[in-house]
């Protein structure tokens, strides 16, 4: 029994508490309050190869030997001892614990450190860590990761620094989960063009400050696109079918595509179910929803909204475009295309003289 303890001791003193055991022990730990986001700062802080001294171990054998602690003991136990840590280093299996003692599944842990070839350990627990602290659990960093694994990639200051203008745009703990799960590779994008789309959406369709900040929790895609493209949705919406500010927040209408809104807008206006409001909003007749017109599927928009068949919404669209395809082709370039055609048809006109 004694060498069991002294194993089991062993193991501990290899295998250092995380953040989740320690919150739950302060009391134990002569009244010191340690914070979560304290004990991942030295996690990541180990991770960027200042040594593994500051992190808690075990508080003693017998404490060890308890019965009450030997449940908590990880899945994955070393076979032998670990070789010192040189140079910042860390092992596969000391990253491996540390993961799990995060709160990541065995699995999780596995695929984390084979998803990245060439990706050393220490970047990923670095990675990672930086993400816990950012108020992300376990299994949305899992799937961020997974999603975008060339987030492995980036220089650890270059994230916090990414981190930081995120928040500085509103995008909070609880905001920034739902981010990270639609749109991971927000991380990966340089700050000013981040800061391009905002300012569309600040200057040029005239969002508040707050509601900027709903849209990109609500519609992260919108940082993808053009922000001309973005500009036009919005114009569509405001100018075309009448939707206010609050409504195109609410509705999340800018996550839609432009083709798929036009095309049933327009449909339902020709069909007489839809109208431009006037200048004090009112309409001869009731107009839809929009959550009835974009937030279905193209079955139930025709069934329940427009009161169609697929078959005349299919010719609709054909024709739709042809008339789109005419009006570009009949556009007038602003290039001097059409006064060169003019000056040629004077020069022959020379000639013939």
């Amino acid at each position: 029994m004694a060498a069991l303890g002294r194993q089991v001791s062993g193991w501990y003193q290899l295998i250092p508490l995380t953040w989740a055991r320690i919150a739950r022990r302060t009391p134990r730990l002569g009244g010191q309050e340690r914070t979560p986001a304290s004990w991942m700062r030295k996690l990541t802080t180990a991770s960027l190869g200042e040594g593994l001294e500051g992190l808690p171990c075990a508080e003693s054998k017998k404490r060890v030997q308890g019965p009450e602690c030997r449940p908590h003991l990880p899945q994955c136990r070393l076979e032998k001892q670990s070789a010192p840590v040189h140079g910042g280093s860390l092992e596969r299996e000391e990253v491996f614990s540390f993961l799990l003692d995060m709160g990541f599944s065995a699995v999780h842990a596995n695929e984390l450190l084979t998803l990245q070839p060439g990706t050393r350990p220490q970047q990923l627990l670095a990675i990672v860590s930086e993400l816990i602290l950012l108020g992300v659990n376990p299994e949305p960093v899992y799937v961020a990761l997974k999603k975008s694994p060339q987030l492995l990639k980036l220089p650890v200051m270059q994230m916090k620094q990414r981190s930081s203008y995120l928040r500085k745009l509103g995008l909070g703990e609880g905001k920034l989960r739902r981010v990270l799960h639609c749109c991971p590779e927000i991380l990966t994008m340089r700050p000013r063009d981040i800061a391009g789309t905002v300012r569309v959406l600040r200057e040029k369709c005239l969002f508040t400050v707050q509601q900027v900040t709903e849209i990109l929790h609500r519609c992260p895609y919108v940082l993808r696109e053009d922000p001309s493209e973005l500009e036009y949705k919005f114009q569509y919406a405001y100018f075309r079918m009448g939707v206010k500010h609050a409504d195109v927040v609410k509705t999340d209408f800018l996550q839609y595509s432009i083709t798929k809104t036009r095309q049933r807008h327009t449909f339902l206006e020709r069909l007489g179910r839809y109208q431009t409001p006037d200048k004090k909003g009112q309409t001869q007749v009731p107009n839809p929803l929009l959550r009835d017109i974009l937030r279905v599927s193209e079955a139930e928009f025709l069934a329940r909204t427009a009161c169609s068949s697929a078959e005349e919404f299919e010719v609709f669209k054909k024709l739709l475009a042809r008339e789109e395809e005419d009006e570009s082709e009949n556009h007038v370039p602003a290039d001097g295309s059409a006064s060169e055609d003019e000056g040629e048809g004077e020069g022959e006109g020379e000639g013939q003289l």
